[in-house]
């Protein structure tokens, strides 16, 4: 499945899938971001977009990458095989290869080839290191909705990170071809964190770069490693299914929200209901 048919499979769930939370939310009390302390009970509208009432409370907002804000699974595929092939392997399948993403680099050769190709890692490594920096960032595409969200939030004062098992310089090459980049306040990539997820590392080192308590932050994620992640971290976990793990993966996981996609984190609408 290529980036194009997993941005229109995004947009048919988007239009199909039943709601499990809508977007508006109404906030009572207390500290907003978007609208500062009062006793107001009403949705809460930055421009005409409701921020999820699952998201309304933080203070930060915590992003996975792959399959969460973007796509570069395409490039993902052509760099595992390409490493694959070094190491004498055969190419792996390109739905299996799909499977692993979010996972390290580690974990995926494991999964792919088989453990006893783990002794092998660190030439994998360099292997789909090198022909990531050739094809990585150009094979990458930002999902429906991502920028809409990254914009809404920055605006309505929300702190913005993103957590992610991909090198950090290449989530920040992305951002600044298409012009995101000073939305996002802190990245945290593979390379910032001495364990990637599925342990906290890097969710707490994000929460701890804003200076905000990890209850105040919420993760948005694709897959079961963000959920473990957030658990192991003390972080509220939203999960999207814009990628390849199903919602009941997630029914073991305390999940603030399961959504069709990124850009269900904010919707259009003037009130409750629309």
């Amino acid at each position: 499945m290529g980036a194009r048919r997993l941005r229109d499979d995004a947009r048919a769930r988007s239009r199909s899938r039943p709601r499990l939370a809508g977007p508006d939310v109404t906030f009572v009390g207390d500290f907003h971001p978007a609208i500062g302390g009062g006793d107001d009970d009403g949705p809460v509208v930055t421009d005409s977009l409701h921020i999820h009432q699952a998201i309304a409370p933080a203070r930060a907002v915590l992003f996975d990458f792959d399959f969460t804000l973007a796509d570069s699974s395409e490039g993902i595929v052509v760099c595992m095989n390409h490493a694959l092939g070094r190491l004498g392997l055969p190419p792996a399948p390109a739905d299996a290869i799909r499977m692993t993403i979010g996972l390290d680099l580690r974990t995926a050769l494991g999964i792919l080839a088989g453990e006893e190709w783990r002794s092998r890692e660190d030439d994998f490594l360099e292997h789909f290191v090198r022909k990531a920096d050739e094809v990585m960032v150009a094979s990458t595409c930002f999902l429906p909705g991502a920028a809409c969200v990254l914009r809404t939030l920055h605006d309505a004062g929300y702190r913005v990170g993103i957590v992610t098992t991909k090198y950090r310089h290449r989530v920040e090459d992305a951002l600044e071809r298409d012009g995101f980049r000073a939305l996002v306040d802190v990245i945290v990539g593979a390379d910032d964190v001495p364990r990637p997820k599925p342990a906290p590392d890097g969710l707490l080192r994000a929460a701890g770069s804003l200076e905000i308590p990890t209850r105040d932050c919420v993760f948005v994620g694709d897959s079961e490693v963000d959920a473990m992640a957030a658990r192991a971290a003390g972080v509220p976990f939203v999960a999207v299914l814009s990628g390849t793990t199903g919602e009941e993966v997630f029914a073991g996981y305390p999940v603030r929200a399961v959504l069709a996609g990124v850009g269900e984190v904010v919707g259009e609408g003037n009130g409750p209901g629309m």
